[in-house]
């Protein structure tokens, strides 16, 4: 585990892999789970800021993946369009799913 974070870190996890797998998937899984959780949440009655905790979790995640695609498309050996499309799919991925 330490290695895959490490990885994904460092930029060594091949481009399509951090975006699509790390990104998207578990990302937006994450995201959904939290979402869910706090919207429980309010419905059961509990504080507004406990509400706003769970929704928020996810973002040391979403920064981690930002940073992982990021690094990722900077060694990217395939097209230069790839890499930067994959920059800016993870930017505004994240920034939909901080804040929907």
């Amino acid at each position: 585990m330490q290695k895959v974070i490490s990885d994904l870190w460092n930029g060594r996890t091949p481009l399509p892999r951090a975006f699509w797998e790390y990104a998207i998937c578990y990302g937006t899984l994450l995201n959904l789970v939290t979402t869910f959780a706090s919207l429980a949440a309010l419905s059961m009655g509990a504080a507004g800021l406990v509400a706003l905790a769970l929704h928020f979790m996810p973002l040391p995640y979403n920064l981690f993946a930002v940073v992982a695609v990021w690094r990722s498309a900077g060694h990217y050996r395939g097209s230069a369009s790839w890499a930067l499309l994959s920059r800016i799919g993870v930017i505004v991925w994240a920034l939909i799913a901080s804040v929907a």
